[in-house]
């Protein structure tokens, strides 16, 4: 029974640590500072990485279908109509779903290029994250989870995609959109009413 409860011991101070040891490396994310460079694959097969669009701003997405938070935002169009309007206005939006190969939700290339055409997504590069790599490297803690950087590679927003913390589509047209509110403000330019919100969501599927 020692044993047991040494090694149960054990397991919750690596647990802890664990969880420490993620909050700490998604605290160092902070608004204002340069925003941390990854290389992408998209599910085309484009691959970049996010120095190369310095000039652009750029809304990085983190998404999973299975998710109905995320369901939300795209059964209501939101989602897609934000995509279309900033994809023409020159912004590059990069749509990540960190969901690990192992997990009921995970979807390859090929899925993820037919929900895409399923549900009208116009993101500029969908990628896949399944090792985790960039979502960890972002924080990302739940889907829908936003950031936004600016053309000097600084990032200026990450959060919430809007201040209702439900599944509801009938919230969308109430809700103060933060996505599209840092877009506007950013490209006015104005300084941000909200650089920094609680995101809300599913948890990411590492």
């Amino acid at each position: 029974m020692t044993g047991l409860r040494i090694n149960t011991a054990v397991a919750a101070a690596i647990l802890i640590l664990s969880l420490t040891a993620l909050d700490s490396q998604a605290a160092k994310l902070e608004t204002g500072s340069e925003a941390p460079d990854f290389e992408y694959t998209d599910v085309e097969g484009n691959t970049g990485k996010l120095s190369d669009l310095k000039g652009k701003y750029v809304v990085i997405e983190w998404f999973n279908h299975g998710c109905p938070f995320v369901a939300k935002h795209y059964n209501s169009e939101k989602m897609q109509s934000l995509q279309s309007e900033y994809t023409g206005k020159d912004v590059v939006w990069i749509a990540v779903n960190s969901t690990s190969e192992g997990h009921g939700d995970y979807r390859n290339a090929e899925e993820s290029k037919s929900d895409a055409e399923q549900h009208g997504a116009t993101a500029s590069h969908i990628v896949i994250d399944s090792s985790g790599d960039i979502g960890t490297l972002y924080g990302a803690k739940v889907t829908p989870h936003i950031f936004i950087v600016n053309p000097g590679g600084t990032l200026i927003y990450q959060g919430a995609a809007d201040d209702i913390k439900s599944t509801d589509t009938e919230d969308i047209h109430k809700a103060v959109n933060y996505i599209d509110l840092a877009m506007t403000e950013a490209l006015t330019p104005k300084e941000l009413t909200n650089p920094e919100t609680k995101p809300y969501g599913c948890g990411v599927k590492y």
